[in-house]
This record gives C-alpha cells, sequence and structure tokens, in this order.
C-alpha cells in the first residue's frame, strides 16, 4: 500500500513538475500506469491541483533527480523525522476537562461501593482526583455529598475501558482475601455442622426425669 497521503495529486504534481516515466510515478503513488497515463491526457482527475510531495515531506529532491536518471528506478519515500522523536511519558495525575471534574466524586463513589479492593493510589491516578476527595467521599463529609451518585468512570469519561479492566485486574487478588474474610466474619451458628455422632443427641437421666412429669406433681403445691 502507498503511504502518500493523496496520491493522484501527488501523481499529477510529478507529472508537471518531473519527466519520471508513468510506471515509476504509478508505483511510487500505489497507481495503475494506465491510471497515470489517464490522468497525462486528461482524462483522470481532471482539473485535479497538484500536491508537492517535497514541500510535504515525502520525496526530496535528491530521490526525484536518481529518477529521472535511471528509468529503471524505484522511487523511495523519505523517512520522517517526526516519527523519531521520543514521545515523553505523561508523568503526574491525568489531566480531566473542567466540565468533567465535578463527575470524578461520582466515579469515586463507583469505586467504594463496587471496587473496594482497588486502592485510593489506584483510583487517584486512574481518573486524576486527590486522596482528600476519595476520603471525604468515603466518609461522606464532601461538600457535594447529598449529589454524588455512583456512576462508572468509562460512562462519565474520564478513563478507558481498557484502563478500568487493568486496574480491577491488579486487585483480584486482594478482592478475593476481601471476600474470603468477609465469609469467615459473616458465618454465624446457623451454619455450623450437624452433629454426626449420635451419642451428641442422647439426653441424660437427669433431663429425662424433668420431662416425666405428671398433672399431681404440677399442681401439689396450689392444693
Amino acid at each position: 500500500m502507498s503511504e502518500v497521503l493523496m496520491p493522484k495529486a501527488t501523481a499529477v504534481w510529478l507529472l508537471d513538475n518531473t519527466s519520471l516515466t508513468f510506471a515509476q510515478i504509478a508505483d511510487f503513488c500505489g497507481l495503475h500506469h494506465l491510471e497515470v497515463k489517464g490522468i497525462a491526457d486528461g482524462d483522470v482527475a481532471e482539473n485535479m491541483r497538484g500536491v508537492d510531495p517535497i514541500a510535504g515531506g515525502i520525496l526530496s529532491r535528491e530521490e526525484i533527480q536518481r529518477g529521472e536518471a535511471d528509468e529503471g528506478y524505484r522511487l523511495k519515500v523519505a523517512e520522517s523525522k517526526i516519527a523519531h522523536i521520543p514521545q515523553p511519558k505523561r508523568k503526574g495525575s491525568r489531566y480531566t476537562p473542567v466540565i468533567r471534574r465535578q463527575d470524578k466524586p461520582d466515579a469515586v463513589a463507583w469505586f467504594i461501593r463496587n471496587h473496594p479492593e482497588v486502592s485510593d493510589a489506584q483510583i487517584s491516578k486512574l481518573i486524576g482526583t486527590t486522596k482528600s476527595t476519595i476520603n471525604n467521599v468515603r466518609d461522606k463529609s464532601h461538600w457535594n455529598s447529598p449529589n454524588i451518585r455512583p456512576v462508572d468512570p468509562v460512562t462519565l469519561g474520564l478513563c478507558t475501558q481498557i484502563e478500568l479492566d487493568e486496574v480491577i485486574a491488579k486487585s483480584a487478588e486482594k478482592r478475593r482475601k476481601m471476600e474470603a474474610e468477609k465469609a469467615l466474619r459473616t458465618e454465624g451458628p446457623g451454619l455450623a455442622p450437624a452433629q454426626d455422632d449420635p451419642d451428641a443427641y442422647d439426653t441424660s437421666e437427669e433431663d429425662a426425669a424433668k420431662k416425666d412429669v405428671s398433672a399431681d406433681d404440677v399442681f401439689r403445691d396450689f392444693s
């Protein structure tokens, strides 16, 4: 696939300003040589303004001269100077547009309710908020606490689904431990295993004597 952004317009410029062959221009622009011939004859791309590939940085004058000197030479796209510039890594908290900042407490409330295993530091980094805001939402001391409603941060546009899934996946082990501890704390007498020993159900002689009570014994003190 040709790396030329506007192949036909580039072909128009090359036909008007160079002595390159149809085959060379077609190969460079990713076109069929008959299509280039049609452009030269005015049957294709009529009245189209040419685009200078030199000004666009995709072809050098030296490369054109090589092609003009050798009809068998295939033109090469110039290397991008921008592509080799290292992109700096983002540092600090994520920038959030002003219109979205009021939604952050809602996202914090969503994490507190649905994913308590995610740490405050992870929440702060993901949606670009502060730990004090998280604490205020958690203890309901936030100034807008009555209006805060848990909402997915992806829905609010504070992060992507991939970023959210990554954070939750990192805390999955912590969540399993929290759920196990919760199960131990909530286990009550009603969940105790049944007695397997028949002797555990035997009543003592004293209990049997208490159960064997006649009506005379009950009303004896009332006579």
